[in-house]
């Protein structure tokens, strides 16, 4: 019995090798190139076809954002065509069967009504066309139908109705998303829009009192401080873009400042620490100048002793650091915490609030001011600005006419 059983274990143990070595091969595949199981491998690149279709997606639902995300959105749900529509037409339309166009609008109008999605057989006159089925999965932002995807197969599949709808639910999250960054660009424009208006009025009629002063004293010295003054305007009410660079709102500070040192004269004291290679980094629009401007007022209207204010702006890893500092007046730091929160408005000129706000609707709240004051101790206004951040582009360089 001993001899049958040793003979019966030689003989079992090659194909015990043998299907330990098949497991392996078949769990840990050569050609997945280290990237695990199977399941891990379809997961991966699940994962990784999404990701290529939600940039396109990401601007919103029209012919070319649809057009480059189609083709990865039907690898997601391996059929032989797919097409995103909006409520009037097909934007596009990816794989075989192409000729459905109009029988697919025609009857989307139910699942577009209701925004329910609906599955129906296709009629066709093309004896090898593979489309026979559709699946209609309603798009949707806000509760709003905005279009369907619509995927198409050979014949009728549950687990395909419950794909469409998954892949549905994710291109709307991403059209959400979209939605959500129009928003925050029209916010971001209308609150430019409120700081030009509080710039006008405050800024224009001091400059144009300081430059008529000189029209009969200086005329040379007007006309320098006139064509200061067109720059600074022509910069503060440009058109194109939300963003510019440190280095143009420094220039249009330089501007300002001109303007500023022909009216107080030796009174004000500006000292500037730029580090070069922090020039290029894009911020919002009019984001500075404000700081710079707040300085002025605080540390410079109603003393009777010098002011002096400190630019700086160093380059501190992936973020350029900016301090705008004066050693006025100062203000109550209660006080400060109420204007920043929206409770108390600034008195005149413009506030912080605006500036504030604003950093942390492009960066986030971590992105905020930092401001260091007290009554009688002048203040520190510190604003990090990442070197990069993700639609955060200057519209370039304004230059004079």
């Amino acid at each position: 019995m001993s001899g049958f059983l040793a003979g019966l274990c030689v003989a079992i143990l090659p194909l015990l090798a043998a299907g330990f070595w098949l497991g392996r091969r078949t769990a840990r595949p050569e050609n997945l190139g280290g990237l695990g199981t199977p399941v891990e491998h379809a997961t991966f690149e699940t994962l990784h076809t999404a990701s290529l279709a939600a940039p396109p997606l990401r601007a919103g639902l029209t012919e070319e954002t649809a057009r480059k995300s189609a083709r990865r959105l039907r690898s997601l749900l391996g059929t032989d065509a797919l097409c995103l529509t909006d409520q009037k037409d097909v934007l596009v339309w990816d794989g075989v069967g192409g000729h459905h166009r109009t029988q697919i609008m025609e009857l989307l109008a139910g699942p577009l009504e209701s925004g329910r999605g609906e599955a129906f057989p296709l009629t066709c006159d093309t004896p090898d066309c593979p489309v026979r089925w559709a699946v209609v999965a309603p798009l949707t932002v806000d509760d709003r139908v905005h279009g369907a995807l619509v995927a198409c197969a050979p014949r009728e599949s549950a687990v395909l109705v419950r794909a469409a709808g998954e892949v549905a639910r994710w291109v709307s999250v991403q059209l959400e998303l979209a939605d959500l960054d129009q928003s925050r660009t029209r916010l971001i424009e209308a609150e430019i829009k409120a700081l030009r208006a509080q710039i006008s009025p405050h800024f224009i009629f001091n400059s144009l009192a300081v430059i008529a002063s000189f029209v009969r004293t200086d005329p040379e010295r007007a006309r320098e401080l006139l064509l200061e003054f067109a720059d600074f305007t022509r910069y503060s009410f440009r058109r194109h873009g939300d963003f510019t660079t440190l280095a143009d709102e420094l220039h249009a500070i330089d501007h300002y400042l001109a303007l500023v040192r022909a009216r107080f004269g030796d009174r004000l004291s500006v000292t500037l620490q730029i580090a070069p290679e922090v020039l290029p980094v894009a911020l919002p629009f009019l984001c500075l100048q404000p700081l710079v401007e707040n300085a002025v007022k605080h540390g410079l209207e109603g003393a009777a002793a010098t002011c002096r204010i400190q630019i700086t702006a160093q380059d501190a890893g992936a973020e350029a650091l900016v301090v705008i500092e004066d050693d006025g007046a100062g203000m109550d730091p209660v006080l400060l915490r109420r204007i920043l929160a929206g409770e108390v408005s600034p008195s005149g000129g413009i506030g912080l609030s605006n500036v504030d706000d604003r950093l942390r609707q492009v960066y986030g709240d971590d992105y905020g001011l930092v401001i260091e004051t007290a009554l009688g101790a002048g203040m520190k206004v510190t604003a990090r600005l990442p070197k990069y951040q993700p639609g955060v582009h200057s519209a370039g360089r304004l230059t004079r006419e």
